[in-house]
């Protein structure tokens, strides 16, 4: 542990493990879900599965990672099963291609930094010629990956760790003072009703489904990140009650993150919720929108926040995502660090690039790629990497990881790693309680999200309405 360093602190592996979990999965992701889904129905689901479903899986990563002491294809290794190591490979390609198309979509959070400051809050009206713009946004993408690369360069504890105690209560602080604001709004209200009172005859088999993968995408389970991170954990930590606040710490996030959006959403459309659903758009399209109605330098200033704010949230993802891939370069094929952070960059920087032009710049990238086969439609290169890493690898890497450790590694061996620094868990009702869900919930859930996602995404078979 000493040659690759580690957390200095409880605090600071808490702190950036809620990071990694914490980002536009929170911010982005989970208010046009909510929006989709119908409201406070969908949020009930979502909280229910994060803490029956992701964080069993979340507390087995982190363990395995403790004891092995190695990224996710080496932890498999030194646990004897080498035939494993396959899990960790598809983790490690699965941030790869997240993080490629996720430092596109934090360039765009980092260019509206620029417009909202302006005051140029048309840009909600001119968003498809903005990211055509490859020239700009690719320059603001680059900045961003720079940014992520010169953290992880500096280490764990150094680099990090140091990054996710100023930017986890910044984020926090920043989010509150958004919400403060959005409830001062006329019709702030009418949002919160929409997003804190369920209507249960809204939920479906398909409201279901998407909360559970944004419970699971949000907590970034399922690539090897806890796996990565769990390695650089004292063996004095407690991983039950760790795991548990890193749950709390990002659901938290997500939910006033909801309390900022939704009263928004209510002041512009007058308390009819109209643009709630507005999927993907509802960031970069409507609230814009909203800031230009506020207008004037406070509108600037509240969009500007806004968007600092979601750059501040990816930081803390893209930094953890590209950690995952610079451990196995260090362990396995023995680079020097600073010379596989560049590398690794650079690698991911590139794969990124058909994301970059395939919205509107290249014909190609923006349009000959299928999803839903066959007899489906023509989707952007983006949306395709997603559906393979996000839809589809990260549920069937987390079935596989909660598979192995109850039924290969075995769950005495688990519930070992687990009691050290956690005296009280041997015994406990939250042991009983994670060794079933590991063993059965999560392997049969996981397993059957992941059938799903194949069968609608790639077959055109719906079965889930």
């Amino acid at each position: 542990m000493a040659t690759r360093g580690g957390f200095s602190s409880r605090l600071g592996f808490i702190a950036a493990a809620a990071g990694s979990a914490v980002g536009l999965g929170n911010i982005w992701g989970f208010p046009f879900e909510v929006g989709q889904g119908g409201g406070a129905a969908f949020v009930v689901i979502y909280l229910l599965f994060c803490f029956l479903l992701c964080f069993p899986v979340m507390a087995t990563e982190i363990a395995i990672g403790r004891k092995t002491e190695r990224n996710p294809v080496g932890a498999f290794t030194a646990l004897g099963y080498k035939n494993w190591s396959w899990v960790g490979k598809m983790g490690i390609v699965a941030g790869i291609l997240i993080l490629s198309f996720y430092n596109v979509i934090a360039g765009w959070a980092f260019g509206y930094i620029v417009e909202m400051a302006s005051g140029n809050f048309g840009i909600a009206e001119q968003f498809g010629e903005y990211t055509k713009n490859v020239i700009k946004v690719g320059g603001y993408g680059l900045i961003f990956m720079l940014s992520t690369t010169l953290v992880v360069k500096r280490g764990i504890s150094g680099g990090i760790e140091k990054a996710a105690k100023l930017l986890m209560p910044t984020l926090i602080i920043m989010i509150l003072g958004m919400v403060i604001y959005s409830l001062t709004l006329p019709n702030a209200m009418d949002g919160l009703k929409f997003y804190l009172v369920p209507d249960f005859s809204k939920l479906n088999g398909s409201v279901i489904y998407n909360a559970m993968g944004q419970a699971f995408f949000s907590l970034s389970l399922g690539m090897g990140a806890l796996i990565t991170y769990g390695s650089y954990v004292n063996r004095k930590e407690n991983i039950v009650s760790a795991a548990a606040l890193i749950t709390l710490a990002d659901v938290g996030i997500a939910f006033i993150a909801g309390m900022m959006i939704f009263p928004l959403i209510g002041f512009m459309s007058g308390g009819t919720m109209e643009g709630a659903a507005g999927g993907p758009g509802l960031i970069f399209v409507t609230l814009p929108q909203i800031f230009g109605t506020i207008g004037g330098s406070l509108g600037a200033i509240v969009g500007t926040s806004f968007f600092v704010l979601l750059c501040f949230a990816a930081l803390t993802s893209t930094v953890s995502l590209l950690e995952v891939p610079v451990t196995y370069a260090v362990d396995e094929l023995k680079i020097r660090r600073g010379r596989a952070v560049w590398l690794m960059a650079g690698i991911i920087f590139l794969v990124g690039i058909p994301s970059l032009l395939g919205f509107g710049y290249s014909e190609f990238f923006s349009t000959a790629f299928k999803t839903f086969k066959p007899g489906g439609f023509d989707t952007d290169f983006l949306s395709f990497i997603a559906s393979i890493a996000n839809d589809t690898i990260l549920p069937l890497g987390g079935c596989m990881i909660a598979f192995f450790a109850a039924h290969v590694w075995k769950k005495h061996n688990l519930n070992e790693e687990l009691a050290q620094g956690a005296p009280g868990y041997m015994g406990s009702f939250v042991q009983k309680y994670l060794n079933f869900s590991v063993s059965y919930l999560a392997p049969v859930i996981l397993g059957v999200l992941f059938i799903l996602t194949v069968l609608s995404k790639f077959f055109n078979i719906n079965i889930i309405s």
